[in-house]
């Protein structure tokens, strides 16, 4: 197996896409013969040709409603926006077209895109450029949305968003893009969306988190491990709608305490969505509060100081050994 970064692994889910099914087609602002403005469509217009990797006019509502329009027409479009604070200037055609024209139709018409894009801090980006908007994707009925944390399930996953029949919000976390590198299989690969993943098994505490979050996750569980002694359960959510509240709820069914990790604001977020689900599912067997970390409820700073808005391994490890010792 090749070790991959994350933008390699997704221009190996894209090359091999296309080339399993003609009607897989790229759209997007500079993704043709600059391969995108993170090179994650490198090479696939050389490969492909001119009408399959389109690059397109600054335009992002127009960029998504023709998406909209051939997906109507059996094409199956991966559409590129740029940085997810661009998808506000295309969200009358994501909330309006995009999400409910299966069920406006009654089913008669499917919506088979994806909608790919960069999302959260840690780059040291400008303004529009860092923000965590998947809780207002994940509310829009009619729509998937799909996080992935590393290389080899960011490949498996948009494979299997391409592959969907319904349209997918595919959130990339772009500090994560050439952060580590990772074992990916030359053959396809493809997980189940709606699935989350437990990275860790664990009999203290359940860890949940998702995206660029899993790597501080990662840190906080083995510091907790060696230093205290403490073995956390930990889950990549991987998918934020469909929700896999049976994986989440057994888990705290098991552990009896839980901890959520999200790098978006804090009020009406996807920690917060988790923690209903919880004390849906599983109220009896907790024996303490969830604890949430999240990013704070203002617009996401300028770069001098966006390391004081992400979460971070030794705030997550305190609010673990909090929720420990809470009676």
């Amino acid at each position: 197996m090749s070790k991959l970064t994350m933008v390699e692994a997704l221009n190996l889910a894209l090359e091999q896409e296309m080339a399993r099914d003609e009607n897989v087609c790229l759209m997007g602002e500079d993704i043709g013969v600059n391969g995108g403005v993170f090179r994650t469509t490198k090479n696939l217009q050389k490969t492909h040709g001119e009408t399959r990797v389109m690059d397109t006019p600054l335009a992002e509502c127009g960029i998504v409603g023709t998406a909209v329009g051939m997906a109507i027409y059996g094409v199956r479009p991966v559409v590129e926006i740029q940085f997810s604070g661009f998808t506000m200037q295309a969200f009358d055609q994501i909330e309006q077209n995009m999400a409910r024209l299966r069920n406006r139709t009654r089913g008669k018409y499917t919506v088979p895109m994806v909608l790919r894009t960069p999302y959260g801090g840690g780059i040291r980006a400008v303004e529009h450029h860092s923000e965590s908007r998947e809780a207002y994707w994940a509310h829009t009925p009619g729509l998937k949305v799909v996080v992935p944390s590393g290389p080899r399930n960011a490949r498996a996953l948009l494979a299997a968003s391409i592959r969907d029949d319904d349209p997918v919000v595919f959130y990339e976390p772009k500090a994560v893009y050439r952060a580590f590198r990772e074992e990916v299989p030359e053959e396809p690969e493809i997980m189940e969306l709606g699935k989350a993943e437990i990275v860790r098994v664990g009999k203290d505490l359940t860890l949940i988190t998702y995206g660029a979050m899993m790597r501080p996750c990662k840190e906080a569980v083995q510091d907790l491990a060696e230093d205290h002694n403490i073995d956390v359960e930990l889950i990549d959510l991987l998918t934020i709608s469909p929700m896999d509240t049976e994986t989440l709820a057994q888990s705290v069914q098991k552990t009896g305490r839980c901890v959520i990790v999200n790098e978006g604001q804090r009020t009406c977020g996807v920690a917060a969505e988790i923690i209903a689900r919880i004390n849906e599912a599983a109220f009896d067997y907790l024996e303490a509060p969830i604890k949430r970390i999240t990013g704070f409820d203002v617009p996401f700073p300028y770069f001098q100081v966006e390391e004081h808005f992400l979460p971070e391994s030794e705030e997550i490890v305190s609010a673990v050994k909090e929720t420990l010792d809470w009676k």
